[in-house]
């Protein structure tokens, strides 16, 4: 089964209509989405014009019977402590959100879709995006 997670920009690609972020999401079986990411989607909501449009289409998303929303527990707090360290003596931080948001892909065993390339800074974080 194809299991993924999506950060935020893999969000608002998809509703971009970019080609890249429509295939991973239309084949993708299980789609994962953190509490995080829906934090940092509302919060860019709240600062635009269309906050409803936005919140609509939100939820269609989420009431989709193949998207999850993962939440944060003590486990996820554990990969988020090993991403932090890691991180710290490599002396490259990345934002705190990214790394809860990578924190939840790794406890769930997923790959995790997004178009940012500090990602792969985390030892040990299966990414789905082939424009690297």
């Amino acid at each position: 089964m194809k299991k993924i997670q999506i950060d935020t920009n893999g969000y608002a690609a998809f509703k971009r209509n970019n080609p890249i972020a429509l295939e991973i999401l239309r084949t993708a079986e299980y789609i994962g989405i953190s509490v995080v990411v829906i934090g940092e989607l509302l919060g860019g909501f709240k600062g635009g014009n269309k906050e409803k449009k936005n919140m609509e289409e939100l939820n269609k998303f989420l009431d989709s019977p193949r998207v999850y929303i993962l939440q944060i527990d003590e486990e996820t707090a554990e990969f988020y402590a090993k991403i932090y360290w890691g991180l710290k003596k490599k002396g490259n931080p990345i934002p705190s959100n990214d790394m809860w948001v990578a924190a939840s892909t790794m406890r769930h065993g997923i790959s995790l879709f997004t178009f940012d390339e500090h990602f792969h800074l985390i030892d040990g974080l299966i990414l789905k995006n082939t424009t690297f």
